[in-house]
């Protein structure tokens, strides 16, 4: 079985070259277990090795195996709970290999294809409203006001680790919005956490659902940041500020969405995932310094 070079970073990451090691086992004990047709994988993926898989119906489905950790352990759960209802249906769920067994989306073409960005906003949205429901009474989901208090430390020791690659301004504010947004939030529903435009694919079913989640609750405005920073890379430089700005007005204004603290909560997450890991993500820390100049 081939392993997309997309993965090959996993080498040096402690418990990576297991893991890397035993998918070709794996893949083959799942196909085992749901008498599944196995294809190929699909290219383009550094995290989960996501393989096309034929069910015995004869039905196109996608199996996913993620790297034991805190940060997919929920996935399967948030699937469960939005119940096709904006996101892909989850078929099966090996907890011990950590594979999920899924709905394929058809096409499957991402939302950064599509170009006009007013639009891409809007349809990314609009699939976030619709994941955007209270968890259950017993869910085991991390609370946003957990992580929220932890990034605050971690972004603040990474920071200094790094040799304070960013103005100590721009790290006040991150760390400030933390400790002022995560204990006093509005009302709590199952977040997406990665809501991006590669994580939303065209589909039959529904004409957009959401892929890969690494699930929080809290309040729904800290679930634009992916979606203000998205399509930077594709899109280019130019005008960068400008193109936030609009995306926090139109969110503000046609979903209800706290403009405010949309932009406080982007520029926490970029920076919590700019410098996590022992290394500088040079794209999120520049956003972090958009969103810090797109105050009302």
């Amino acid at each position: 079985m081939r392993i997309p070079s997309g993965l090959d970073w996993w080498h040096e990451v402690p418990g990576g070259a297991e893991w890397l090691a035993s998918l070709p086992s794996v893949v083959e004990a799942c196909a085992d277990r749901w008498s599944l047709c196995v294809g190929a994988p699909f290219e383009g993926g550094h995290v989960s090795l996501v393989m096309q898989v034929e069910r015995e119906n004869g039905t196109p489905a996608v199996l996913k195996v993620n790297f034991p950790g805190e940060e997919t352990e929920r996935e399967p759960d948030a699937l469960r709970h939005w119940d096709g209802r904006g996101a892909v249906r989850l078929h099966a769920y090996d907890e011990g290999l950590r594979t999920l067994l899924i709905e394929q989306c058809d096409p499957g073409s991402q939302l950064w294809t599509v170009e006009d960005d007013e639009e891409a906003t809007s349809i990314g949205a609009t699939v976030l409203s619709t994941l955007w429901r209270q968890p259950d009474v017993d869910h085991g989901f991390v609370a946003l006001a957990a992580v929220a208090a932890r990034w605050a430390v971690e972004i603040s020791r990474d920071w200094e680790a790094l040799g304070r690659p960013f103005a100590r301004g721009l790290l006040a504010e991150a760390v400030d919005a933390c400790l002022e947004l995560g204990p006093d939030q509005g009302e709590s529903v199952v977040l997406h956490q990665d809501f991006h435009g590669g994580n939303v694919l065209r589909a039959t079913r529904e004409p957009w659902l959401a892929i890969d989640p690494k699930p929080l609750v809290g309040e729904r405005e800290f679930d634009a940041a992916s979606l203000l920073r998205d399509r930077r890379w594709l899109l280019g430089a130019q005008d960068d500020g400008v193109r936030i700005r609009r995306r926090l007005d139109l969110l503000a204004s046609e979903f209800g969405l706290d403009r405010e603290r949309m932009r406080r909560w982007g520029i926490a997450h970029a920076l919590a995932w700019g410098v996590s890991g022992g290394k500088l993500e040079g794209d999120m820390i520049e956003c972090a310094r958009l969103l810090l100049a797109a105050r009302s």
